[in-house]
């Protein structure tokens, strides 16, 4: 008796999961945020005790699985409206590699070793640091790389100045700009930064996506 309640128990939550899994939209594994690993690891914990405690009532765990999908789909939808929050829990790209120079204060600071860089970049078939003009460390992990053109010339990278109404500052200070110019170039367009959904800098031109060009 008791070896069929634990088959049910875990076939129910093999599709139950399933389920929940398809309505929060999840992603591969390794484009997993902080929230989602979380919430992933909760979930299972509390399948494992409510398989291994069959005298519990199976509700004891459907209603917490039920309350974290709710939070995480929540999140989710409060982090498309505000950049502030969605930085907070997924965090922000940072720049290692720049014109082949590696960043060490940014490793250090993101705790990302030599070794770590290294492997990355093998595993993407490059011998050489200097091949690479841009490697950015993204929130989930993954190094992403641009390797340099044939020629070796610097290609215009899209820096972003602006992301839905914040200002980035580490990109102002890598094209040596500041507030006050991004701000006056606004301002001939009649445009405050917070009336900016993404804005960014490419060949000496700033290229301007308003709040007002999505509706």
């Amino acid at each position: 008796m008791e070896m069929f309640q634990v088959l049910f128990r875990t076939a129910f939550f093999y599709f139950y999961v399933i389920l929940c899994y398809r309505l929060m939209g999840k992603r591969e594994v390794g484009q997993l945020g902080i929230i989602d690993l979380m919430v992933s690891i909760l979930i299972a914990e509390l399948i494992a005790i409510s398989i291994e405690n069959i005298k519990d009532s199976i509700f004891l765990t459907i209603m917490p699985i039920a309350l974290l999908v709710f939070l995480e789909i929540l999140l989710a939808f409060i982090s498309i409206k505000s950049r502030k929050i969605r930085t907070f829990f997924d965090g922000k790209p940072s720049l290692i590699i720049c014109n082949g120079k590696i960043n060490y204060n940014e490793m250090v600071k993101q705790r990302y070793s030599m070794d770590n860089l290294l492997l990355s970049l093998r595993q993407n078939e490059i011998k050489n640091i200097d091949d690479v003009e841009y490697a950015f460390l993204e929130p989930n992990g993954k190094l992403s790389i641009f390797k340099y053109n044939f020629l070796k010339t610097r290609s215009a990278y899209p820096m972003p100045l602006i992301l839905d109404g914040t200002i980035q500052y580490k990109a102002l200070d890598h094209i040596k700009k500041n507030k006050s110019w991004l701000e006056y170039i606004l301002n001939s367009k009649n445009l405050k930064v917070e009336d900016v959904f993404y804005c960014f800098y490419k060949k000496n031109k700033l290229f301007i996506i308003k709040r007002s060009d999505l509706k």
